[in-house]
């Protein structure tokens, strides 16, 4: 049977079962129920440039491969920065927006972006994704943040770009934070130990939710922390206290809250999701107590993922911070397919300029571990 090529608008007429069963469900980001989480509780504004158009390859009426993906009207969310490219454009006398963006909203999370069952409906989810670019008059395509293995399904049409994040790998000689520790040199052991202490010498203890045990207050309390962090930075939030509800509900287990209390008050919290093997860092806020935001935000989770047998903990974009406290450097992937003939070689030329840069900065990331020895390669 011929694939047919729907283009949905939204999440809301898909059935989530359909949909989940193009992924492994490891990934929790790409799920039915977060996607449409965001379309349904106001977090994919427009005038933010985010309009949904996913993708999706129909045989008959079965699902059998999609891709999340959103037409944009500005770079504004995705952590794979283009603002060069844009400009470039507009010097030329050309426009860069329109474009079409395949990945996750607000959420620069590895993980996978061609979701199907089989390697032949991948290939067709590629050229289906030139195809729209062409149809819809866009200058380019963009699937950020896929995974590694994905890239043998992309051609030569399909530029490379690449990034570094600081992420933490369990090794298995690790049984608790003691362990981990151990594995530190002297200096970044201390401290990691003095910056613990002082969260506990002011008092504050930690609580950890997942979404079925977190309360209403709860979360009002973190979706609050939230609104304190992009008002301090000057930025517009996007995730909306409806939203977290509905991740608390469709996501039970997945959603993971670490609060920290003082006097049994929330004083900070921060906002994470998991998977079967991995904890995702995604909000913070609170309190301006030394050592409260390397404690919410890297030690707790690192804690959860001894505890909970997890074995990677990712805690977001960028931060050279974190490689001080055990989080080591990573590449992570995107590709790129331009329209225009002209810009097309340009690009490619630049994208390769950029890579030689990422793979420089990491070969000086490591001569800085902080740990004894190098850990085991994942």
């Amino acid at each position: 049977m011929s694939l047919e090529v729907r283009v949905l608008s939204s999440l809301a007429g898909t059935d989530a079962a359909a949909w989940d069963a193009l992924h492994d469900s490891s990934h929790p980001f790409v799920s039915h129920a977060f996607l449409r989480g965001l379309e349904d509780h106001g977090c994919l504004r427009p005038e933010w440039g985010w309009q949904p158009e996913h993708l999706t390859l129909w045989r008959g009426d079965a699902l059998v491969a999609a891709v999340p993906g959103y037409r944009k009207h500005n770079s504004h969310g995705e952590f794979v920065f283009d603002h060069a490219w844009a400009a470039a454009y507009a010097r030329n006398g050309l426009a860069y927006f329109p474009k079409w963006l395949g990945g996750v909203p607000y959420s620069p999370v590895t993980g996978p972006r061609l979701l199907a069952r089989g390697d032949e409906d991948r290939q067709a989810l590629l050229a289906t994704i030139v195809a729209h670019v062409h149809a819809g008059d866009l200058s380019s395509a963009h699937l950020n943040f896929h995974l590694p293995e994905e890239a043998t399904y992309f051609d030569a049409g399909w530029l490379p770009r690449s990034d570094v994040q600081f992420q933490w790998r369990r090794q298995p000689r690790w049984r608790d934070f003691d362990d981990f520790l151990a594995a530190m040199d002297h200096k970044h052991r201390k401290n990691i130990r003095q910056e613990r202490a002082k969260v506990a010498r002011a008092g504050v203890r930690f609580v950890v939710r997942h979404g079925d045990e977190a309360s209403a207050d709860e979360l009002r309390a973190m979706h609050g922390f939230y609104l304190q962090t992009f008002a301090e930075y000057g930025n517009a939030p996007a995730l909306t206290l409806p939203f977290l509800h509905h991740l608390a509900t469709h996501l039970p287990r997945q959603l993971v809250l670490f609060l920290a209390l003082q006097d049994e008050e929330p004083i900070a919290g921060a906002l994470c999701l998991r998977s079967s093997d991995t904890l995702y860092g995604r909000y913070w806020g609170g309190a301006s107590l030394p050592g409260l935001h390397f404690e919410t935000c890297y030690y707790q989770g690192i804690d959860y993922c001894l505890r909970e047998g997890l074995q990677r903990f990712e805690p977001g974009a960028q931060g050279e911070h974190k490689l001080a406290r055990g989080f080591l450097p990573t590449e992570v992937h995107s590709r790129h397919w331009i329209a225009h003939p002209g810009f097309q070689p340009v690009l490619a030329t630049w994208c390769a300029r950029e890579r030689a840069d990422v793979a420089g900065y990491l070969r000086a990331l490591a001569r800085h571990s902080p740990f004894k020895a190098p850990p085991d390669a994942p």
